[in-house]
């Protein structure tokens, strides 16, 4: 009797088992199909921008010697007053310039056992936003006292609108070169992933300054052009 017993209950929980196995969702029994791999394509685009340069910066100087340091200082004071109120008269804003450096040195003999004197040395910077002026400028300064001239440096005032035009340049080279690549693969671009900048150059100067020494000291603008760099990550099919 107690056989019996035992085999129906072991019957009755092979039964259960079945059920259960048999209710279970399709999505709870093991499924082998792989997962789509999905694709990217990452590369690196470079793009320029070319701009006239509008503004100069030139730097202007006066040096004097005398027999001590205070007189060597007081000339130099006064030619240096005299200097920056020719450009001022010349049209450059007081905003437009600023002393670079101020020095004071000893003159020695020719054996440097002795010293024979002080010389004094000042240097302002002058921006010139209207490059076509530069030359007059420069002949005002030295037709004033300037002994020492430096320059020019030739910029776009507008640095970020040419440096932006180069962004979207090298984006565009980014996309040309993923299309490249995606063809060559058997793929399709997709949309833009992630975008980095990876910076810019400082601008290039082209067609330099020519030298002449006419009435009228010529300023040869030339053109200037900036570059930048981006890596874009496309998704691809």
């Amino acid at each position: 009797m107690k056989l019996l017993r035992i085999a129906a209950l072991c019957a009755g929980l092979a039964a259960v088992v079945a059920f259960v196995g048999v209710g279970l969702p399709t999505s709870a029994r093991s499924d082998t199909t792989p997962a789509q791999t999905e694709h990217t394509i990452t590369v690196t685009g470079s793009g320029t921008a070319t701009g006239t340069p509008n503004q100069a910066v030139f730097t202007f100087g006066v040096s004097t010697k005398a027999k001590t340091a205070v007189l060597a200082l007081a000339a130099n004071a006064t030619a240096m007053r005299k200097l920056i109120d020719a450009l001022k008269a010349a049209g450059i804003p007081s905003a437009s310039l600023q002393t670079l450096s101020v020095s004071m040195s000893p003159i020695t003999s020719e054996d440097g056992q002795d010293i024979v004197g002080y010389g004094a040395s000042n240097s302002v910077t002058a921006t010139i936003a209207n490059v076509g002026r530069a030359g007059e400028v420069v002949d005002a300064a030295v037709a004033a006292g300037a002994n020492e001239v430096d320059g020019p440096s030739l910029t776009v005032s507008d640095q970020s609108s040419l440096y932006n035009s180069a962004l979207k340049a090298a984006i565009a080279d980014a996309h040309a070169k993923a299309q490249v690549l995606a063809d060559a693969s058997g793929l399709h671009v997709g949309g833009v992933a992630s975008v980095e900048e990876n910076g810019g150059s400082a601008p290039i100067p082209y067609d330099a300054a020519k030298t002449a020494l006419p009435a009228t000291s010529p300023i040869e603008v030339g053109t200037q052009q900036i570059s930048a760099s981006v890596t874009v990550v496309f998704d691809a099919s």
